[in-house]
Formats: C-alpha cells, structure tokens, sequence
C-alpha cells in the first residue's frame, strides 16, 4: 500500500525552498499525510540524500514514534530527542559529523556537485514500537522491518553553484 505524502513548501520533485536548507533557516519542511492503513499504530520518517558523496545517503532526519492519530508535522519541529508535538514522538541521529546530532537539518551539497535529490520516506508501523532517542537510521531500519503496513515517499531537489 502507498500513502499520499506532501509539503505545502515544494511539489513533488520540486526544488526545496532555500528556507528549509543550511543556506537559509534550516528548518523542517512542513509534512502531510493521508491514505493511511486503518491499522495503522505509529510513524516513522527518514529524510536521506543518495546523492550525497558518502558510502551510504547521507541522513538529514529520523524521527519515530509519530502517533497513529497524526497526519501532518508541522514546519520547524524542535531538535529535541523527545517531542511535545506531535505527542511522543522521537528523534534520531543525522549524519553530521558533530556528534551527530539529534533532528532535521536541511539540504547542503557540495557546491558544484548538481542537483541532490531529498528523499523523504514515511513509513505505517503496525505496531507501537518500544524505542528510545537518538536511534540513527539503520537501527531504526531494522526495528521497523516487518511492521511496516505502507510506505510513503516525497522527493525535493536542492544544488548549489
């Protein structure tokens, strides 16, 4: 199953406004969702960049534990471990190299290295996860395996000169 996932920021394969990069504010993209399997008992997102010069995509957001009730994350969600908004939800590590560090942070290729591609995927968990902060994608990814019920996934673009 495939669940609808947008931003009011950025169309569907669009460039992601300077706002939501390192370049600008460097904050969360606002996100919303529908088409949910009834079924539904959590959410994850990754935001990951397999244009990135690294072995793996470079990560730019984990967060999990989303509740099943919510169906949008607002713009400029805290880096916080844990959330007051939406209620209970948690945060992972990015790939930034300075102690890797807890929440989103925004676009920031390379300059002259093109046009990165921003992938966001959502993911419906069939089953309220015992997790606790800080995990980074691939634990995350393994925890998750076998409980997800759909899948989402937004892509925005962003390059520098």
């Amino acid at each position: 199953m495939t669940m609808q996932l947008d931003s009011s920021a950025f169309e569907k394969g669009a460039a992601i406004p300077q706002k939501f990069t390192e370049d600008g504010s460097d904050v969360s993209p606002p996100l919303a969702w529908d088409k949910v399997p009834p079924d539904t008992r959590e959410f994850a997102l990754i935001v990951d960049d397999p244009d990135a010069p690294t072995a793996q995509p470079w990560v730019h957001w984990v967060i999990y534990k989303i509740p099943p009730d919510a169906r949008s994350l607002a713009e400029h969600v805290p880096a916080e471990p844990r959330l007051e908004e939406p209620r209970g939800a948690l945060q992972g590590l990015n790939s930034w190299p300075s102690g890797r560090t807890v929440g989103y942070r925004g676009p920031a290729p390379p300059r002259g290295h093109g046009t990165h591609h921003y992938h966001f995927h959502l993911y419906a968990l069939d089953a309220p996860l015992t997790l606790e902060p800080k995990l980074d994608k691939a634990a995350l990814l393994r925890t998750i395996k076998g409980h997800v019920l759909a899948e989402g996934e937004l892509v925005g673009t962003y390059g520098r000169k």
